[in-house]
């Protein structure tokens, strides 16, 4: 009988230390184009992704995989096989971060077509593999109009995209509002430091200098990454349980 107590506590011991094991962190993956994408840092290079400085935000910054390129439209990240790259890496629970636009916008004749037909197989295919899609709308451009109004240059590219987040039932960072809201907090001359305004010779990668209203500063993008936590935040998604406090 001693024997068979002892066989019980010890198995109700192990069920409990296996019950207090942490998850396993859940890789975020990240699809979209320059303005979240790593930049290279050699030569020294002002600008970054926002997807860049996200990890920091994480206590384990290596669940952030960013697979996020310069130029890339959801047509060419699908057809240089950057999509399927992707997919194949999901794992059950994993997230993926998908923020497109920028480049769409040149090749497509408006956001009703083949954008949101992309958007709507990024959501499948990663459902498909027990993972999570998480869209998000179009960093703001840096756009001010003579009056010193902020306009928006995306056109009806971020209503389509919250249209399909509303019909696939995925969640949706509302960058495009947010980024709006800080480069307006900014005003027309402080928002030049989110984004590359720098005199010539200060950057040999660029000896003329920048004046670029896209692209980001280290500053910039880590206000942006701040943003996308925000919104993680607000949705009260799984993924915030992974955030620094």
């Amino acid at each position: 009988m001693k024997t068979f107590f002892s066989f019980l506590a010890g198995a109700v011991l192990a069920a409990a230390a296996f019950a207090a094991e942490p998850a396993r962190a859940p890789h975020v993956h990240m699809a979209g184009d320059s303005t979240m994408a790593d930049k290279p840092t050699e030569p020294p290079n002002p600008e970054h992704g926002w997807g860049q400085l996200f990890p920091k935000f994480f206590t384990d910054p290596k669940m952030i995989v960013n697979h996020a390129m310069n130029g890339r439209s959801t047509r060419s990240f699908i057809t240089e096989g950057r999509w399927q790259t992707l997919v194949d890496a999901l794992e059950p629970g994993d997230w993926v971060i998908i923020q497109f636009a920028h480049n769409d916008e040149k090749i497509f004749p408006n956001a009703r077509g083949e954008f949101q037909e992309n958007l709507r197989r990024f959501v499948a295919d990663v459902r498909a593999k027990g993972a999570n899609p998480l869209l998000a709308t179009p960093c703001a451009r840096r756009a001010w109009d003579a009056t010193g109004q902020l306009t928006n240059s995306h056109g009806d590219y971020p209503e389509a995209l919250r249209a399909v987040a509303v019909e696939t039932k995925a969640p949706l960072l509302e960058l495009n509002q947010l980024t709006a809201t800080l480069e307006e907090s900014h005003g027309v001359e402080g928002s030049k430091l989110l984004h590359l305004w720098y005199p010539a010779g200060a950057f040999a990668r660029q000896p003329a200098g920048y004046q670029d209203n896209t692209h980001y500063s280290a500053y910039g993008a880590e206000r942006v990454a701040a943003l996308a936590v925000q919104e993680i935040i607000r949705l009260q998604l799984p993924l915030k349980t992974w955030l620094k406090p």
